[in-house]
């Protein structure tokens, strides 16, 4: 599979929807993740990242406009132990849990299914990072409907052993806009991953999202020799009470 510009990926479509990076900076020293949500409803683009003690949950920008928590308020990131999981809904909860219970991350998203959002069935997609002792390997899920069929759920999950500098994978919620919205479909999209700086990564992720579909961004850098992060959060909205 041929590596792709994520910037370009994200230029070319207005509404990916809810989306996971994870890879390896260009010299190998840096676990990079990468989440975003999009949103063309108020009720969607009425969100805000804030952090927690264990990473981000999202939050409504202002709370009177909030006509439904269900699907759009969890928890996108949380860490456990030497693990961060990264996830488009409450399923990150789920694995974290599971986990926890020696469970492993596949295991654990046997207990879920894609979201119930008829007729858009939302695809649910879940990432998870394990650096320890200045190695580095991760994983990614997808749990769809067949094809808009909701009798069957289909479950993927790829796994990245000592993933290779400069490179990560992509998986996002949908294919473009539409009604109803066409599901992700194949594997994750090999991407490209340099050496910018935190700032100048989630910056270029940040303009190459659809400037009215746009809501949050969450970019994390993870030491691997070290296990020590740096974080950035980007909201299209402020927070008010």
């Amino acid at each position: 599979m041929n590596a792709i510009s994520l910037e370009n990926e994200l230029k070319a479509n207005a509404y990916p929807g809810r989306g996971i990076v994870i890879g390896k900076s260009a010299d190998g020293k840096t676990a990079v993740t990468a989440y975003f949500i999009m949103g063309r409803s108020v009720n969607s683009r009425n969100r805000v990242f804030t952090a927690t003690e264990d990473g981000i949950k999202t939050e409504a920008a202002d709370p009177s406009k909030l006509s439904d928590p269900h699907l759009i308020i969890y928890s996108p990131v949380r860490v456990l132990g030497n693990k961060t999981i990264v996830t488009n809904g409450d399923q990150t909860d789920t694995i974290y849990e599971l986990m926890d219970k020696q469970m492993t991350f596949e295991q654990s998203l046997r207990t879920r299914e894609y979201e119930d959002d008829a007729p858009n069935y939302t695809p649910r997609i879940s990432g998870i990072m394990h650096v320890e002792g200045g190695s580095y390997n991760y994983a990614m899920s997808i749990l769809k409907s067949a094809d808009g069929n909701p009798d069957c759920c289909e479950r993927f999950t790829y796994t990245y052993s000592n993933p290779i500098n400069g490179y990560g994978h992509f998986i996002h919620t949908y294919m473009g806009d539409g009604n109803p919205l066409p599901s992700f479909e194949g594997e994750p999209k090999k991407i490209e991953i340099g050496n910018d700086p935190i700032d100048d990564y989630a910056e270029k992720l940040w303009n190459a999202l659809n400037e009215d579909n746009k809501v949050s961004l969450f970019v994390r850098y993870i030491d691997i020799a070290t296990g020590s992060s740096d974080t950035r959060v980007i909201n299209k909205y402020e927070k008010s009470e």
